[in-house]
């Protein structure tokens, strides 16, 4: 997993913030009387699971802190500063002589096929305009052609490992027949099946090498190590470079050309210096990393980080670019594996050693040879006992190694290793090293996590610094490296110089009081009340106790009553109307922790017995939790077989931890955090914008609708499905957005039953406003791809449109907006004045020139204030527009929308919509959360099973969402 150099989501609450997270789930009740019904015939009754996976933990900084703990960095630089700030910024000029601008003019007289993506309307204008620098460098390429090539090796046998390939290709380079056909210096490839030439070359092209890893020497012919691999090297196609040049140009002949196999090309020939032999270690596609270079920063538990840079050539107005980024990811660190094994194991509770050792690279020390660990067997070496010739018979694999090689084992009782191939080869970690500089590849921990964050989190000037001197030394990019020469091609040095604009803040409307929206796009709930106060009542409190130091004594502790009294105060004065009396307190207490029970399903059983001792269904619960245990909190929102919360009992809740909401410090704040929660679930809303920022919006009936979908990461069951979420305004404030959710294909990014749930969201509309439907569509698209754009177009939008159909003569203008956080694109203020505390830009700073699309509709958009590290923005990219927004209005009313986010007090990085759906999917996970820690009733595994079987066990422990009527049409995944 890796992480950049920046937090993720940064501004308003970090996306999984907070004890509530928004991740959902339930637990299933036994049907021990009281409210809870019993559960049907044939359902699972299994123990539940802990939080899913997925989301960055963020440490929140205020700027004044910031501003007092400006210290020097690592690298001597002050962490507030502005990064270049002395050095003079001038505004490219390709951009200065606005010949962007008389391109975007042209377009009036192109009509655009529905199916294509929407020409950009014009730049906007709103707001004060600024300059940036972009970490984005001009590439200059040949006129000439270049030639692109496959590249197959036979036989195909022992090739499929990545490592396998790049040490075929690194054996060729070296060969006399490499530089016999003229390659040497003058080709690039990647490793695999991809090579580009800077001439061509002749055919039939074939390369012969004999195999051998690094360390080892030649083998002998007809020796049984002796191997050979044949490269055969087959002309595809000419890349036309001048044709890109006219593409970038703005040529209209030349607006839909294809250009992505020339940028793939010139990826690779810029990947060649950096992912060279002895050079960088390449991570993905993009990412490389030089141990060598920089000392790693250790995270505990087994594992390093490593920071690296970031690099892909990306299209811009009149010019070729490179977007080059600080990066960091997890490697191994090298040494022992079964102390490896250990402290991943004592990092956290319930880590598994087998998602540790699952695919790395060790070094026997006994024999010395190479091996992959498949995954951890389920005996010792004390236990496991096979047939041996040469002792007779039987003998454990203890006494084996013993007696064979005279070593006594330290560690005995640790399971064994699996490093065979087709047939198992177990070996005791012990005799196991970790061979250096290896990615982990697996999931994080929650401690990994919060470490790997503060190694990525630098602040803007350091990164930029890092970019601008270290990341183009050690990608070869200022020295001009081989093989770049020999294609024509050189890479300036300057970041590039684009304008921007800081938009102004909308007002925020409560129904008492006014707030001031600060410099960090934040506000305070001080002497305001809800823009609509919910009736809190027929609610309950159930505490969660588990030996923690911060926990309330029970029921009956005063402090506890102090606490509940407190918070029904802090919801009465926010505006709320709560009903008199005491809620029923109910507890938990839990068995002791077992590594052996990691999901802590007992613990579980303890809860669901609590929650059946309520009098009453409650309309919402306040749930206290003993600790952070995320498996403890999942088990609240999800467990193996069927929610209880969401899905079985049909109520609301909301999860705080003691230790915070029992501390007099910052208790009133906790307190308003937790009343906005309480607030929206049921049914209020608690902020909204002026009327001049909801001017558009009130225009005509619209709803504002979010879409996206999530898949299973690392160490999930094969086959684990993906679960998508359709978020959907109801009312005139835009603060109810209720959610459909549903499971689908595993990694398809597409939403399979959109239809349906867009019907879904149509019909509440319909019911919330009299009968009436929206005039206007305007979709927010979370976690989509560049690749998948006409995809969306293809697939979704026809499905929106059907459930359209289903209302007799209805069809709404529809607009798609896709938002991107996946990217590289970082952004640095060229003037203190226009910078945050931080050195990052000022919220609501906006780039639609220089680095954004030639011919398409897209703009950056910082619309929070940031948190820590260097502020990402959020990449917004109309894919289709039916309503014809302007530049302006459809960067405003995003900018705006991004401040009715109803969990903060802060404008978010995400536009409202689509960070509702995101927060939806992550409730979805918590449903089938034991397939996505990589645990099966039907005893499949991460790399093995039968994806229907997976599928059927997920729709059972899915089992069907949230239908209840008391739940299923409010936002309680919020």
């Amino acid at each position: 997993m890796s992480y950049r150099g920046d937090r993720g989501r940064g501004g308003g609450q970090a996306r999984g913030s907070g004890p509530d997270r928004g991740r959902g789930g339930g637990y299933q009740d036994r049907g021990r009387g009281g409210w809870i019904s019993r559960p049907r015939a044939g359902e699972d009754q299994a123990g539940l699971v802990g939080m899913t996976e997925g989301g960055v933990v963020a440490v929140d900084m205020t700027v004044a802190e910031a501003g007092r703990r400006a210290v020097l960095d690592e690298d001597g630089s002050q962490a507030g500063s502005v990064f270049n700030a002395n050095v003079p910024a001038t505004i490219d000029a390709r951009i200065q002589n606005n010949s962007d601008k008389a391109l975007v003019a042209s377009f009036a007289n192109i009509r655009v096929a529905n199916d294509d993506l929407p020409l950009r309307p014009g730049f906007g204008t709103a707001g004060r305009e600024i300059k940036l620098r972009a970490n984005f460098f001009p590439v200059r390429i040949p006129a000439a052609s270049l030639y692109e090539y496959d590249v197959a090796i036979s036989p195909t046998a022992g090739t499929s490992a990545r490592r396998v390939k790049k040490r075929i290709f690194q054996l060729a380079e070296a060969s006399s027949e490499w530089r016999r056909h003229g390659l040497k210096g003058q080709v690039a490839h990647d490793h695999s099946s991809k090579l580009v030439s800077a001439n061509q070359l002749p055919q039939p092209l074939a390369i012969r090498v004999v195999f051998y890893d690094e360390d080892e020497t030649p083998p002998t012919p007809g020796s049984k190590a002796y191997k050979e691999y044949t490269l055969t090297i087959t002309y595809t196609q000419p890349l036309d470079t001048q044709a890109l040049t006219k593409y970038l140009g703005g040529d209209p002949q030349y607006r839909t050309y294809d250009i992505l196999p020339i940028i793939s090309a010139l990826n690779i020939i810029l990947a060649a210096h950096p992912n060279r032999p002895g050079g960088g270690v390449m991570v993905g596609r993009n990412r490389f990393f030089f141990p060598s270079s920089e000392r790693p920063i250790s995270l505990g538990g087994g594992l390093e980080a490593q920071r690296g840079f970031y690099s892909s050539v990306r299209p811009a107005h009149r010019q070729l670019m490179v977007n080059v980024n600080v990066c960091t990811t997890a490697f191994y660190t090298p040494g022992n594996l079964a102390r490896g094994m250990e402290d991943f194991r004592n990092a956290s509770f319930g880590a598994r050693p087998n998602a540790f050792v699952k695919g790395v690279r060790i070094k026997t020390t006994h024999l010395g040879y190479k091996k992959t660990v498949k995954s951890v067997f389920n005996k010792s070496a004390r236990d496991h006992k096979f047939d041996c010739a040469e002792f007779g018979g039987l003998i454990s694999v203890e006494d084996y190694f013993r007696r064979k090689y005279n070593i006594r084992l330290q560690f005995p009782t640790m399971p064994l290793v699996d490093v065979g191939g087709a047939k198992s080869n177990y070996l005791p970690p012990e005799l196991c090293e970790i061979l250096p500089n290896q990615p982990f590849r697996g999931k994080l921990t929650d401690e990994h996590t919060a470490q790997m964050i503060t190694v990525a989190a630098k602040p803007p000037n350091v990164n930029g610094q890092a970019i601008a001197g270290r990341g183009l030394d050690e990608l070869g990019y200022r020295a001009g490296a081989e093989p770049l020469g020999a294609f024509g091609i050189s890479i300036g040095t300057e970041m590039a110089v684009v304008p921007g604009r800081i938009l102004p803040p909308p007002s925020i409307k409560y129904q008492r009081g006014t707030p001031e929206v600060d410099e960090r796009a934040s506000w305070n709930l001080r002497n305001v009340t809800f823009q609509k106060g919910a009736t809190l009542q027929k609610w309950a409190v159930l505490i969660i106790r588990d030996g923690n130091r911060d926990e309330f004594d029970g029921s009956e502790d005063p402090q506890l009553s102090a606490t509940i009294r407190g918070f029904s105060d802090m919801c009465r004065k926010s505006g709320m109307s709560v009903q008199p009396g005491a809620p029923p307190v109910v507890e938990a207490v839990l068995p002791p922790k077992n590594q052996a029970d990691p999901t802590r399903a007992q613990a579980i059983a303890s809860i669901r017995a609590a929650a059946g001792t309520i009098p009453f269904k409650p309309l919402i619960v306040l749930i206290i939790l003993s600790n952070g245990d995320k498996h403890i909190y999942a088990g609240i929102k999800a467990c193996q077989a069927i929610h209880l919360f969401d899905s079985y009992l049909d109520v609301g809740s909301v999860c705080v931890h003691a230790s915070k909401i029992r501390k007099e410090k910052g208790q009133l704040q906790y307190f308003a955090n937790v009343a906005l929660k309480f607030n929206i679930k049921l049914g209020g809303i608690n902020h909204g914008l002026d009327p001049q920022s909801m001017a558009w919006l009130n225009e005509k009936p619209t709803m504002l609708m979010g879409i996206d979908v999530t898949h299973p990461g690392p160490g999930s069951v094969k086959g684990t499905p993906s679960i998508a979420a359709v978020v959907a305004s109801t009312d005139r404030n835009y603060a109810q957005y209720p959610a459909s959710m549903d499971i689908q294909e595993s990694k398809k990014e597409m939403v399979t039953n959109l239809a349906k749930m867009t019907f879904e969201r149509l019909t509440l509309f319909r019911n919330t406003n009299r009968g009436s439907l929206p005039q206007r569509i305007l979709v927010y698209r979370d976690g989509v791809s560049e690749g998948q754009f006409r995809i969306v177009i293809n697939e979704e939008l026809p499905e929106i449109r059907k459930a359209c159909r289903k209302f007799d003569n209805y069809k709404p203008a529809i607009s798609i907006v896709i938002c991107g956080k996946r990217h590289h694109t970082r952004f640095y203020p060229t003037e203190a004045a226009n910078a945050a505390p931080d050195g990052n830009p000022k919220a609501g700073t906006v780039v639609d020139r220089g680095v954004t699309a030639v011919y398409e509709f897209d703009f950056f958009l910082q619309a929070h204030g940031g948190l820590q590290g260097t502020t990402r923005p959020t990449h917004y990219y109309c894919v289709h527009d039916e309503i014809g927004f302007t530049a302006d209005g459809l960067q405003q009313l995003t900018n705006a929308v991004s401040y009715m986010f109803a969990r903060a007090t802060k404008a978010v990085s995400l536009v409202s919509p689509a960070y509702y759906a995101d927060l939806a999917c992550e409730r979805g996970r918590c449903y089938v959360h034991k397939l996505l820690q990589g645990l099966s009733s039907s005893g499949v595994t991460a790399t093995s099973g039968s994806d229907e079987v997976v599928y059927r066990e997920a729709e059972q422990l899915w089992h069907s969402g949230v239908q209840g009527a008391q739940l299923k049409d409010t936002m309680y995944y919020l």
